[in-house]
């Protein structure tokens, strides 16, 4: 049965937040003001956050745009090295005029104006407290670790020999082809001596008949070092390890800065 209001009453109760659909009731009312400040804040803070990273990563792309140029400008590289830049935020670190760490990777780093250039086939450089000065093709760090490899290859193209992995730790196999008398094998134990060189010492035949040209032959391959000049200078050779497929070689330096013609020239 109808009831109606009484006279001069309107309620209506989806105004005060309530409705019904059958049996169910559903109230709808809007977030206490204290709440809704904090939301509000929130989004804010969610959307400044956001813009700082962004800016922050800009920031990093351009640090790791100018260090790229700078080492490949000093390296002569063919291609422009990969560069990461650690730490959060960077642009602190640029306020600061260093930045904590940085990682470089460069390829077929050339052996410019030596007698037997020895390229490298890959360097990875993890840099300390490197600064940039105003120019873009330079760059300094506080302290540098890294590690040269030397394929077999290039290391065969260098020494006139075919140079492979030893069956022994700290060895390697050059092996001398000549024509008629085969092939003529020798063990090398690998070292480092001053001036960013590997030597090669305790040689001894482990293939074939040491004749006098495979002799003359090994002989102007391993009997002096071989430098390594195109590495920054600055960078000191520690140790030589051979692996598969190539020569680890492994330096450290203090106050190191990359500049066009900085390689070391030992």
């Amino acid at each position: 049965m109808y009831q109606s209001q009484p006279e001069g009453e309107f309620v209506n109760e989806s105004y005060y937040g309530e409705s019904h659909y059958g049996d169910a009731a559903v109230y709808a009312s809007p977030p206490p003001p204290r709440r809704r400040r904090r939301i509000v804040i929130a989004a804010s803070l969610a959307t400044l956050l956001v813009g700082a990273v962004v800016v922050d990563r800009a920031a990093a792309a351009n640090a790791e745009s100018r260090t790229a140029k700078a080492f490949q400008e000093g390296m002569g590289t063919p291609d422009r090295p990969s560069v990461h830049v650690s730490g959060f935020p960077v642009l602190t670190q640029l306020a600061q005029g260093s930045l904590h760490h940085v990682d470089i990777t460069a390829n077929d780093i050339p052996a410019r104006g030596a007698t037997r250039p020895l390229p490298v086939t890959k360097l990875t450089v993890g840099l300390d407290g490197l600064k940039t000065s105003g120019s873009a093709e330079e760059a300094h760090a506080r302290s540098v670790d890294a590690t040269a490899f030397l394929s077999y290859d290039d290391l065969s193209s260098a020494l006139g020999v075919q140079i492979s992995q030893g069956d022994k730790p700290g060895r390697v196999d050059a092996t001398a082809s000549l024509p008629l008398a085969g092939d003529v094998t020798v063990s090398a134990a690998v070292s480092t001596v001053s001036g960013n060189r590997i030597a090669f010492s305790d040689i001894r035949v482990t293939q074939g008949e040491l004749i006098p040209p495979a002799k003359a032959l090994l002989d102007k391959a391993l009997s002096k070092p071989i430098p390594l000049q195109n590495v920054p200078d600055g960078l000191r050779l520690r140790s030589v390890t051979p692996t598969e497929s190539g020569v680890d070689a492994r330096f450290t330096g203090t106050s190191v800065t990359f500049r066009p013609s900085s390689s070391s020239a030992a």
